[in-house]
């Protein structure tokens, strides 16, 4: 596969009143043409930062990219300057953000707000923009385009807006495609639209998309490969099955293990203990050591490698060397492995369809 994509030890901080944080530690991961790389995570984990560093939206001051090298297209991104950015972000690479009522000027109609990058990345005239604004409504499953393009955020619905959002995001038909929580603002049965209208764009656009999630039920239903992140750093990478057939990390089984399935309604979920370390003053050694009921001695003296489970699959943990004792995951989770292989996949969302208007 084509490598679209390769970030190499980014490391980004954050100058607060309270010390550095340091919100991103040596993250590593690559992107190829056509797939779509799910990022998951707790709230604090660094996944939001990361894909804002791909894109330039690094506030600085007081954020600054300390290190660590972002490859796309020939070019360092992290050494970029603003100006040079401008031409690549909403071009090549392009981001949904969660909400789309914040992601939408209120002000202009909706039309315009689709012509923008069409105009300023395309060099489009007016009309054939409109028309590329008509197409591309119609592309995200909104009807009446026509009309449609003339009225105001405040006259669609969530889910509606949305597909709008999406639209914006593939008007100058980037190679990357970044969805910050795309789903979470919606109800459920909107989700899953948002979610089969993604699938479907990116068979038809040939996209990659970045896919930042906390719910590994989403994930099952969009994800090729899956990096899970804790405290900045991605603690294990692998394939949408090698992550549920075959976890190695004991936060992936904590956050397996915290999910409601429908075959085991009477079960109770199983929360992670503590919480998410201080990033001013990240712990020494494995950052979820505290957390974890499986840690060693060497998990609070030193930061574990990526070991190599397979081609596909690697983890950050010391109970991959060789010499660590054998431990399999909780029976929890052992329990959600057995019902993913007996349905053929993980529960995502449901399923039901809902209208918009």
């Amino acid at each position: 596969m084509e490598k679209l994509l390769e970030v190499k030890d980014l490391t980004v901080s954050f100058d607060t009143y309270g010390g550095k944080v340091q919100a991103v530690r040596g993250v590593n991961f690559d992107l190829y043409k056509g797939e779509t790389l799910a990022i998951v995570g707790e709230s604090g984990s660094g996944k939001s930062v990361t894909t804002k560093a791909l894109m330039g939206l690094i506030p600085s001051p007081p954020g600054n990219i300390e290190k660590g090298e972002i490859l796309f297209d020939g070019k360092n991104l992290a050494k970029l300057s603003e100006k040079e950015m401008t031409k690549i972000r909403g071009k090549d690479i392009s981001m949904i953000f969660q909400d789309p009522m914040t992601s939408l000027n209120p002000t202009m109609k909706i039309g315009n707000q689709i012509m923008e990058g069409l105009i300023k990345h395309q060099r489009m005239n007016r009309t054939d923009a409109k028309k590329r604004a008509i197409e591309l409504l119609e592309l995200v499953g909104i009807p009446n385009a026509q009309e449609r393009i003339k009225q105001y955020p405040h006259q669609f619905s969530g889910g509606m807006r949305q597909r709008v959002v999406i639209a914006i995001s593939l008007a100058c038909n980037p190679k990357i495609l970044i969805a910050d929580e795309p789903t979470t603002a919606l109800d459920v049965t909107i989700q899953a639209q948002i979610l089969d209208l993604m699938k479907d764009l990116q068979k038809k656009t040939e996209a990659s998309i970045i896919f930042i999630t906390h719910d590994l039920g989403v994930v099952a239903n969009v994800a090729d490969r899956v990096a899970v992140m804790y405290a900045g750093k991605i603690v294990e990478i692998g394939t949408v099955d090698d992550i549920f057939y075959n976890p190695k990390h004991p936060y992936t089984w904590g956050l397996l293990g915290s999910m409601p399935t429908l075959d085991n309604t009477e079960e109770e979920l199983v929360a992670i203990p503590g919480s998410p370390p201080d990033l001013i003053n990240p712990p020494k050694g494995d950052a979820f050591a505290p957390r974890n009921p499986y840690a060693l001695k060497i998990d609070l003296e030193q930061e574990p490698p990526m070991f190599k489970v397979s081609d596909t699959h690697y983890a950050a943990t010391w109970l991959l060397h060789e010499h660590a004792p054998d431990v399999e995951p909780p029976e929890s989770v052992k329990r959600r492995m057995k019902g993913f292989a007996k349905t053929g996949t993980a529960p995502g969302v449901d399923e039901k369809k809902g209208d918009e208007s």
